[in-house]
């Protein structure tokens, strides 16, 4: 097995990451951090600090300079960051040691790679947030065509009311919805950039400083916190939070659908995958079993980012090591279980006939509820509450369905306590308010 699912072409299918793969990959970060330089040394001629010629010459080169990842591995591990090779193999492409001398002036490493690290995390909010939009699309479109199709609502694994199958399709797009909401405001206070030199005090970024990071900000369409961040990693955390709240929202559809496609239930079909290599009947949940074991994966990783948010001083080599390792896992367990979660919204396909068949099950009990609340109106609540409860007991010793028992001793009970038509409370107007929101994206 590869060192990482992300990186093997044995589970490539499995876990896809599709386009933000290729976003965590030591040659996309040398091209980030190379397009930050460049666009430093722009601003920084523009504004009179370095030579302009030299800032045209050090911008036009970083747009056309490759530096291959492993040639600066050795000096990445003398120096404990990529930057120091990096920026000396990039001067000596240049072969024009009189604009060389002026890349990189005045910034320090962390500059480099947590302004680079922005605009990639940047471009993986915005793939997720395309997935997340089909995603919702696809649900939505569901929820309107399947808001008045019955099935059982389950809580604790057992039945508890009846529901409708729009109304679980709502449940797990609605938080979709409030996590697009989410992305512009997550993008202002998050994806900002670094420029406050050495102790992130921009000694030698002189009188300028600020004014030249906000200028870096403009041209890499990032924003300026206005201050250094070196040591408050509040920002990459914010962007962890965001992506956790869609993994859990999409982890719950998945588990959701592990239990309903299961031989016991049998209410939702996936499709023909998910065969066994030896029981011919086995069509196994694979895509959402992937998308919890995605989930499971991140909030490791997330729990790491936490422990590497703890720096001491003004910088700590053992706090940024481990969030080196945690954010790419972060992003790319995301877009794997959004790739499943595209698919299965598109494909997952009710069974009304397994439904109608669960309702019915057990004796009727799912109707217990509003039989109690229907026995309210001949005695008081908690009486008819009682009664509801041995009634039960008794459906379930006479293998005799609760409507049948209810009715013998209660023949006025109105015709529709047991329709779950009746039962279902606001769950179709939830799943047709869920199918509007997303209609309007």
């Amino acid at each position: 097995m590869a060192a990482s699912v992300f990186d093997s072409p044995l589970y490539a299918q499995l876990f896809d990451t599709g386009e933000a793969g290729r976003l965590f990959s030591d040659s996309a970060a040398i091209r980030a951090m190379l397009l930050v330089e460049g666009a430093l040394a722009k601003v920084q001629g523009s504004l009179g600090v370095i030579p302009e010629l030299s800032a045209a010459a050090i911008h036009r080169a970083s747009m056309e300079i490759q530096v291959d990842p492993g040639a600066i591995a050795q000096a990445t591990g003398q120096n404990g960051v990529s930057v120091p090779g990096l920026v000396s193999a990039f001067r000596a492409e240049m072969n024009a040691p009189e604009h060389a001398q002026y890349v990189h002036w005045g910034a320090t490493s962390q500059d480099i790679i947590d302004t680079a690290l922005m605009l990639r995390l940047r471009q993986a909010l915005v793939l997720a947030e395309d997935d997340l939009r089909q995603v919702i699309t696809d649900l939505g479109k569901a929820a309107k065509d399947n808001a008045h199709l019955p099935m059982p609502a389950r809580t604790y694994g057992q039945h508890a009311t009846p529901t409708t199958w729009g109304a679980v399709l709502a449940s797990w797009g609605a938080p979709l919805i409030d996590a697009l909401d989410a992305l512009e405001p997550l993008r202002r206070a998050s994806l900002w950039v670094s420029l406050s030199g050495a102790a992130g005090t921009a000694s030698a970024l002189g009188p300028q400083a600020a004014e030249t990071r906000s200028a870096l900000a403009k041209a890499l369409n990032l924003h300026d916190p206005g201050r250094s961040w070196h040591t408050d990693r509040a920002p990459i955390l914010r962007v962890a939070d965001w992506q956790g709240q869609v993994m859990a929202a999409l982890a719950h559809m998945a588990q959701t659908l592990i239990a309903l496609t299961g031989s016991d239930t049998g209410e939702v079909s996936l499709g023909t995958a998910g065969a066994s290599s030896t029981m011919p009947q086995k069509q196994n949940p694979v895509a959402p079993s992937a998308m919890v074991a995605l989930h499971h994966h991140f909030t490791g990783a997330r729990a790491s980012l936490q422990s590497a948010a703890v720096h001491q001083h003004q910088r700590d080599g053992v706090a940024w090591f481990a969030e080196w390792m945690a954010v790419p896992q972060l992003s790319l367990c995301l877009a794997a279980a959004l790739s499943h979660a595209k698919a299965l919204a598109a494909h997952a396909t009710p069974r009304p006939v397994q439904m109608q068949s669960n309702l019915e099950a057990n004796m009727g009990l799912i109707h217990a509820e509003a039989l109690s609340f229907a026995l309210a109106e001949f005695m008081p609540r908690p009486e008819a509450q009682k009664v509801t409860k041995a009634l039960c007991l008794e459906a379930l010793d006479k293998q005799t369905p609760l409507e049948t028992l209810a009715r013998a001793d209660y023949p006025d009970l109105a015709e529709d306590v047991f329709a779950p038509s009746a039962g279902i409370g606001h769950a179709a107007q939830d799943a047709l308010t869920f199918a509007a929101r997303a209609a309007a994206l």
